[in-house]
């Protein structure tokens, strides 16, 4: 970036817990995010990029000194510290004070934010709806099931009496197993798990909703599994292609599965089962172009603002791949601070690809920034 539009960054951190929708929640990461979002901090400020914290003299090895809590007293600290960026590493929502602070009415024009609007969350982390949404629009998904627990749910209509517990195990043959079953507004392979009989099915999705009323079943992709990042447009000069449009990085593919899911973040290191795939290989196989093509449609039908992180896998080795989770919320972490070397995320992994830096793929995505009053006035293409 350019002297002239250096901007004045501030990290938000997840302080306010996400609500609950129909009796649905979405587990607050321990920690609320400050690890990654200390990782951005830290890194931004060794490039000459203004960053601001809460402390005067932060301490790279703590995460408490870089970022700032995004409650609404926690944002207006930023900015009545000078913030122009406030880089929203956190879980939005329609209700967070970055959508309905009035506080910040004066501002929303000048002040620009690194996220996805807040009132598309609401509905984009209901893995439910908007796989069913994208796939009507064309794009390939496994075919899924969402059933609810008949004593915390009343149906409206016959199509939801359709998706109790009972009548979806009775209606999925046996042959139809592995099946894999999880929230419908998780995180990370939080309650994610393949079940290989019915009783395992009925078993396991009678334990999820202790915690939430409705589950998501999904047919099992036994191929290869991988990620694959979206980049929107940015105004940064390190932009890999002149493109109007989203743009998807190098997949990467996952590997060492723990009873055939990919172990969280926070207690594996991607960099422990996770590689980069390369341009050789990717030119060797058209199923790579294929689906990364397929995952900028999705950045492109959803106007996405801000980075997404989506998983892919084979339906069989060899075979395409599919689309199976949207993450609008993707980890960034990085390294960079004492003790931090082994912290590179699955997005740093496929930038790296591309021959970027960790601080050269932040600063491409602080080029996401957009007016905070853009993101409040987003509409859903998908309500359209």
């Amino acid at each position: 970036m350019s002297s002239a539009t250096t901007p004045t960054v501030a990290v938000l951190y997840q302080a306010l817990a996400p609500p609950t929708y129909d009796g649905v929640s979405k587990p607050p990461k321990p920690g609320g995010y400050r690890d990654s979002g200390s990782d951005i901090a830290y890194t931004l400020s060794r490039t000459g990029i203004p960053v601001l914290t809460p402390v005067e003299a932060p301490d790279p090895a703590n995460e408490n000194h870089w970022c700032f809590p995004d409650t609404e007293e926690g944002i207006l600290s930023a900015v009545g510290k000078g913030a122009t960026h406030l880089w929203a590493n956190t879980v939005l929502f329609a209700a967070h004070p970055l959508q309905t602070s009035s506080l910040l009415d004066a501002c929303e024009s000048s002040l620009k934010v690194v996220g996805q609007p807040p009132q598309c969350f609401d509905m984009y982390d209901d893995k439910s709806f908007l796989n069913d949404a994208l796939r009507r629009r064309g794009l390939r998904f496994p075919r899924s099931w969402t059933v609810y627990d008949p004593l915390l749910v009343t149906p409206t209509s016959q199509r939801d009496s359709d998706k109790n517990l009972p009548t979806v195990l009775a209606l999925i043959p046996e042959s139809d197993y592995p099946l894999v079953a999880k929230p419908v507004r998780g995180r990370g392979s939080h309650g994610v798990k393949i079940c290989y009989t019915r009783a395992d099915l009925a078993e396991h999705v009678s334990g999820l909703f202790d915690e939430s009323p409705r589950v998501l079943v999904e047919e099992y992709l036994s191929g290869e599994e991988g990620t694959v990042t979206v980049l929107p447009p940015s105004m940064c000069s390190n932009e890999p292609t002149d493109c109007a449009g989203h743009k998807a990085l190098p997949p990467v593919v996952r590997f060492n599965h723990v009873d055939g899911i990919a172990p969280y973040s926070g207690k594996v290191a991607v960099t422990a089962n996770s590689h980069a795939v390369s341009a050789v290989a990717r030119d060797a196989d058209p199923a790579y172009a294929d689906i990364m093509k397929q995952c900028e449609a999705v950045g492109d039908l959803l106007h996405a603002t801000a980075p997404l992180r989506i998983d892919i896998r084979r339906f069989a080795p060899r075979s395409p791949f599919a689309l199976f989770d949207i993450n609008m919320k993707p980890n960034i972490t990085g390294p960079g601070r004492p003790g931090r070397d082994d912290q590179a995320s699955l997005m740093s992994l496929a930038a790296s690809e591309l021959g970027w830096e960790y601080s050269t793929f932040l600063q491409y995505v602080l080029g996401t920034a957009q007016p905070l009053r853009n993101l409040r006035q987003y509409i859903s293409p998908l309500l359209e």
